[in-house]
C-alpha cells in the first residue's frame, strides 16, 4: 500500500477504514494481501470441486461419505462469507451481485443450500471451477482477456448469420427425417417422425451413434448424402466467424507501410500511401 494511500486512510473513520481495507484485500491483487487471499481462495475452490468429484464416486463416498459431506459445508460456509464480505465492501452492490463474477460467486454457494430440499443438486457445485478464473487478475494475465473479448465480440457480430444457419439447418434435418420416416418405416427403428428427425441430427452433425441405422438401399442412399452434407456445414459456422474476426482485425490496425488509422470499415487499401490493408 503507498504512503499516499495510508494517509487517505488515516484520515477516514475506522469503521469505513476497515471496510476499505477489507476491499483493497479481496478485490485487489497489487498488495500481498490481497495477492495471497487470491491464492488461498483458488486453492480453497480447487480443493471444493475435488472433493465433489470424489462424492460421486460410490466407493469412495461408501468410506469417507461423512467426511466429504464435512468438508462440503466447510468449503459452502467459507465462500459464503467471502460473498457476504464482497457485498459488504463494495459501494455499488447491485453492480457486483449482476456481474459475470458476481453470479458465479452466488451460483457457487446456492447448489449446497439448494440440496436440503432437493437431494444431488449438490453435485452442481463444480461450476465453483469457474471462479478459478481470477487466476488471470493474479498473475497478471488481462491482457490475454482481451483477446477473448475481441473472439467473443466477433461470434457477437455474427450471431444473425449464425442463427440463419442454425434455422436452415433445422430445417434440413426436419425435411430428411421425414423423408427417411416414409423410406425406412417403423420396422427399422424410425417409429415415429422425431424419431427420424433426431436420426438425422447425429448423421448430420457426422456423430453417428448407431442406435438407429437405415437398412433399405434407397435410404442407406440418402444417408451417404446427409453424412457428406455434414461435412460441408461443419466449415460455414467457421467461416462467417473467421470473416467477422478479418474485418475486426482490418478496422483495429494500421497500416503496415506508414502507419496510418481511421480507414473505412470496408477499405481494402491504405487512403494515405496506398498499401494494401
Amino acid at each position: 500500500m503507498s504512503y499516499w494511500m495510508k494517509i487517505d486512510l488515516a484520515n477516514i473513520p475506522e469503521k469505513q477504514g476497515l471496510r476499505r481495507r477489507l476491499h483493497i484485500i479481496i478485490f485487489g491483487s497489487d498488495t500481498f494481501a490481497g495477492k495471497l487471499f487470491d491464492i488461498v481462495l483458488i486453492a480453497a475452490i480447487a480443493l471444493s470441486v475435488a472433493v465433489v468429484m470424489l462424492d460421486s464416486i460410490g466407493s469412495i463416498r461408501a468410506r469417507f461419505g461423512d467426511l466429504l459431506w464435512n468438508l462440503e459445508w466447510a468449503f459452502t460456509l467459507l465462500f459464503s462469507v467471502e460473498y457476504l464480505l464482497r457485498i459488504a465492501t463494495v459501494k455499488k452492490v447491485k453492480q457486483y451481485v449482476f456481474s459475470f463474477y458476481g453470479i458465479i460467486d452466488l451460483l457457487a454457494i446456492l447448489p449446497t443450500y439448494l440440496s436440503i430440499l432437493i437431494p444431488g443438486t449438490h453435485y452442481l457445485i463444480a461450476i465453483r471451477v469457474l471462479r478459478i478464473l481470477r487466476v488471470f487478475r493474479i498473475l497478471k494475465l488481462a491482457h490475454y482477456l482481451s483477446e477473448a473479448n475481441f473472439i467473443t465480440k466477433a461470434l457477437w457480430q455474427s450471431r444473425r448469420k449464425i442463427l440463419v444457419f442454425l434455422f436452415a439447418v433445422v430445417i434440413v434435418c426436419v425435411i430428411a427425417g421425414s423423408i427417411m420416416y416414409v423410406v425406412e418405416g417403423p420396422e427399422n427403428g424410425f417409429s415415429n417422425i422425431p424419431i427420424s428427425i433426431y436420426w438425422a441430427i447425429v448423421t448430420l452433425s457426422t456423430v453417428g451413434f448407431g442406435d438407429i441405422t437405415p437398412t433399405t438401399p434407397l435410404g442407406q442412399f440418402i444417408s451417404a448424402i446427409i453424412m457428406i452434407l455434414g461435412y460441408g456445414i461443419i466449415a460455414v459456422p467457421t467461416g462467417i466467424v473467421t470473416y467477422e474476426m478479418t474485418k475486426s482485425t482490418r478496422k483495429l490496425h494500421s497500416c503496415v507501410e506508414c502507419g496510418k488509422r481511421g480507414h473505412e470499415k470496408d477499405a481494402l487499401f491504405c487512403k494515405h500511401c496506398g498499401k494494401v490493408l
